[in-house]
């Protein structure tokens, strides 16, 4: 069974490096600004042979007031609690401040297991602080170096001295994969604040601040029997207004995060809903092709809530009209009001994006579709769609086999993807829609053979030999059209002089023809 861990410590000594370190990827942002983290993240690590769930917190601030700090705080004692072992990190550099001091001792409270990691031991400077890590009372310190990867025998020694011995012999069924629904918007939408509704608990860090969260946080959940992993992502602004290097990580992160999700659900601010940056995620989800449920929060604050969702339904038809029939779910999440409908859209979309049509339907549906209305002609030949065929779903991928595929017009693409979203009830599904030309493999095998019926007329070169030979050819030609015509070719007169081959034998003296001419008594019949 996993070993849970917490790594706990005040800002900037490195628990994020070595949760990275340990989980064997990058999966927390890392920065030098102190302060970085501010959720809890979890993940999955390994170290040897030990299986690790891990838990990394935001720095301990010794705050007990409404402040954002104070939150932080709380959300790394609920680590704390949740853990097996806490894994405390202090700077060997700096050596041992006050703030590790009371957070040993919030930590002797606790009574759970811990273990003092001197990170950034890297250096001969770092030992005086690895020293005075023995004055927390919390057992011999272990120097490592989170970044580089020393010191990790010695922490696995410790880790597997506090670690339980039993064998786990049960076999845990496999369950099935969750669903992944990741949680985007702008900034101060509400995104935070619906996961903890959702969650039913305080999970992630909520507040008046924008910019709260920073790193993708997953959360594992499960409604009505499925296993659902929600993704709460920091908010995305306009390219333009993202300067900071932390900000341009968050905003990569959550990106990633839109990429590996299955449904994503776009939180808008009900009071300022679809703005250009709403737009621009909507497009971007559509281009990832995701499912996409459009989320009204905050709805609590609208005056006349029926006209206006009317309102934005139509307005976002017309803005995005590539994803129509997207579900739009008006919802507070403060108060919990419209927040049952949302789930149920939710694995709608999903099961939309997930649909598998059949050939057979495919293919009749096609031949209505072209007789109500045909392709147009291209250079005066008509474009005749044939076979079409879904090669994947996920989103929903169709292959139309036409002749000269390349010329089909892409406004008759939008017409064909626009019936499929109709006639196979489909709204607001990313629809792919690839036209390939069927060649005759016959003639294709003629071409590779060298026939020279299938063969096409190569281009001339326009240097090299040839050409040379094509241009003196085509010169000599313009040069005797411009002569004029030639005379008429006369019979030469035969020049007297010696006579040669059958002549000159005969003139010979004492020679005879073969067959001289003979009388005869008794003439044979000719042959």
């Amino acid at each position: 069974m996993a070993l849970k861990i917490a790594i706990v410590g005040r800002p900037n000594v490195g628990k994020s490096t070595l949760f990275n370190r340990l989980a064997g990827k990058k999966l927390a942002i890392v920065d030098d600004q102190p302060g970085v983290t501010r959720d809890r993240r979890f993940g999955v690590g390994r170290l040897g042979d030990l299986d690790l769930e891990l838990i990394d917190t935001a720095g301990f601030e010794d705050v007990t007031d409404e402040s954002l700090e104070a939150r932080m705080r709380a959300q790394t004692e609920l680590a704390v609690d949740e853990a097996d072992l806490a894994l405390f990190v202090v700077d060997a550099r700096e050596g041992i401040t006050p703030g590790d001091e009371i957070f040993a001792d919030v930590l002797r409270r606790k009574g759970k297991p811990v273990i003092v990691a001197a990170n950034k031991s890297e250096s001969k400077a770092s030992e005086s602080g690895v020293l005075e890590a023995f004055g927390l009372g919390l057992g011999e310190p272990i120097p490592i170096s989170a970044e580089h990867g020393e010191g990790m025998a010695d922490l696995y020694a410790a880790v597997a001295a506090l670690s339980t011995d039993e064998d786990d012999d049960e076999e845990a069924e496999a369950a099935d994969k969750p669903v992944s629904i990741a949680i985007v918007g702008r900034p101060n939408a509400g995104k935070s604040t619906l996961v903890n509704r959702l969650i039913g608990e305080d999970r992630l860090l909520t507040g008046p601040e924008a910019g709260i969260t920073r790193d993708a946080i997953p959360v594992d959940w499960e409604w009505d029997g499925r296993a659902i992993r929600l993704v709460d992502t920091a908010g995305l602004r306009r390219k333009a207004k993202v300067q900071e290097k932390l900000e341009k990580l968050s905003t990569g992160d959550s990106i990633r995060a839109i990429t590996f999700a299955e449904v994503v659900i776009l939180v808008m601010d009900a009071t300022h809903p679809l703005e250009i940056q709403d737009l621009q995620i909507a497009d971007l989800v559509e281009r990832e092709g995701r499912a996409l449920v459009f989320v009204l929060a905050k709805w609590d604050l609208v005056e006349d809530p029926q006209a206006r969702l009317a309102e934005l339904v139509e307005e976002a038809t017309r803005a995005l009209p590539q994803l129509k029939g997207s579900p739009v779910v008006a919802l507070s999440a403060e108060t919990g009001r419209g927040l049952d409908r949302l789930m149920p859209a939710v694995f709608k979309a999903h099961a939309d994006w997930s649909t598998k049509v059949k050939t057979r339907d495919l293919n009749d549906w096609l031949k209505m579709a072209v007789e109500r209305h045909p392709p147009p002609a291209v250079g005066g030949r008509r474009v005749k769609p044939k076979y079409m065929a879904q090669t994947k779903a996920r989103p929903p991928t169709f292959v139309l086999f036409a002749s000269r595929a390349d010329q089909l017009p892409d406004h008759y693409k939008r017409y064909l993807i626009n019936s499929i979203r109709e006639s196979f009830d489909l709204p607001g599904v990313p629809i792919r829609l690839t036209v390939k030309s069927n060649k005759n493999p016959f003639a294709e095998g003629e071409e590779k053979s060298g026939s020279g019926l299938s063969r096409e007329r190569q281009p001339e070169g326009k240097t090299g030999l040839a050409a040379k030979i094509r241009r003196a050819a085509a010169a000599k030609a313009k040069a005797g059209a411009e002569a004029g015509p030639r005379p008429a070719r006369t019979k030469a007169a035969k020049k007297p002089g010696n006579p040669r081959g059958r002549a000159a034998k005969l003139a010979r003296p004492g020679v005879k023809p073969k067959r001289a001419s003979r009388p005869s008594s008794n003439p044979k019949r000719p042959r």
